[in-house]
């Protein structure tokens, strides 16, 4: 495996050939929000491992941060340049990359959303992810069960990821809301709802440090706050150390969602209540196979029977687990997770 690393303007490029480069029929782009989050880093590396097995090309893209759209248009635009076949992507802003993605499309490229669905979703040639909006049902269940008629006094905070509001932030959010039994209001925007058992909502993008200073700011607003849902992991232990600070850690339950190995320790610690797992490898290793039938035969990929995206599974992971709520605990957790 060669590996270079590559800089132009604010993008942070990371550019790995499977095989040769003269020898490769077929290349692919994967572009994801980070390098860092370990969830694009095992997205990566199923995309990777995919593309030496069939024999693709692949060039791997990343912004600097969650949220640096600007890197991923310099990336579609370097894609098409190349005369990619295909572009895997999690877009940081799920409208702003449309008119980019169309470009490519035009240009006769096979674009597929990862994890991220593109607003609309059909802007892109296909999506494969995980059902956000039941990672969050399935969170939000969980942490309505647990408290049992303390619910319907619970004071809740949200610790979203950007303000652009990026689908996936959206349906995690909102499903969290429905699971709990908040009515969302608008299902397709965070902030609109007037339940009074909402305290707030910060943002975090998916990071410790935005976690903590985002529960800092819920904390002023409520120091009774007692459930909070995040955005991913990394958000959640940080805000596990913003209540640590202030010796509230027992006192809030914390979900979340990604399911990666330090989140599935988190739970297993008590950190984190429930998590609910996904599964980035194998999106981008399916993500890989379809563009290269698509490069054979000029077939897109199929959505799964009854939706508008291909499903690529969730897991509720918790040691407590709940009536009704169906779960696996840490041990198969610590078994299914990535990072």
């Amino acid at each position: 495996m060669k590996k270079s690393v590559l800089a132009f303007g604010a993008l942070a490029v990371g550019v790995a050939f499977s095989a040769p480069a003269m020898a490769a029929d077929v290349s692919a782009c994967l572009i994801t929000k980070t390098d860092t989050n370990p969830f694009f880093v095992k997205m990566k590396e199923g995309a990777t491992a995919k593309a030496k097995e069939l024999g693709v090309s692949l060039k791997s893209y990343a912004g600097k941060v969650d949220g640096d759209s600007e890197s991923q248009v310099a990336a579609i635009e370097s894609c098409i340049a190349d005369g990619a076949k295909g572009i895997l992507l999690t877009a940081s802003d799920t409208k702003g990359i449309v008119s980019s993605v169309k470009k490519a499309r035009d240009a006769g490229v096979l674009v597929i959303a990862l994890d991220t669905p593109l607003e609309p979703a059909d802007a892109a040639d296909a999506t494969f992810a995980t059902d956000n909006l039941l990672a969050g049902k399935l969170i939000g269940q969980w942490a309505k069960e647990t408290l049992g008629d303390k619910a319907k006094d619970a004071k809740v905070g949200f610790l979203d990821l950007t303000p652009s509001q990026p689908t996936v932030d959206v349906l995690r959010d909102q499903g969290f809301m429905m699971g709990f039994g908040i009515d969302p209001k608008n299902p397709d925007k965070i902030g609109d709802e007037d339940d009074k058992r909402i305290v707030g909502h910060d943002v975090t993008n998916g990071n410790e440090e935005g976690g903590r200073k985002a529960m800092e700011n819920l904390l002023q607003k409520d120091p009774g706050i007692n459930v909070i849902h995040t955005i991913n992991e990394p958000a959640a232990v940080g805000a596990y150390q913003a209540l640590k600070a202030v010796g509230m850690e027992k006192n809030v339950l914390i979900v979340s969602v990604d399911g990666g190995c330090p989140g599935v320790k988190s739970v297993q610690e008590g950190v984190i209540g429930a998590t609910s797992q996904q599964y980035p490898l194998l999106m981008a290793s399916l993500g890989i196979e379809a563009i290269k039938k698509f490069a054979d035969s000029g077939e897109k990929p199929k959505p799964t029977e009854g939706k508008s995206f291909f499903d690529t599974g969730v897991s509720l992971v918790t040691d407590k687990p709940v009536s009704g709520v169906k779960s696996i605990d840490t041990k198969e957790g610590t078994d299914k997770c990535w990072g």
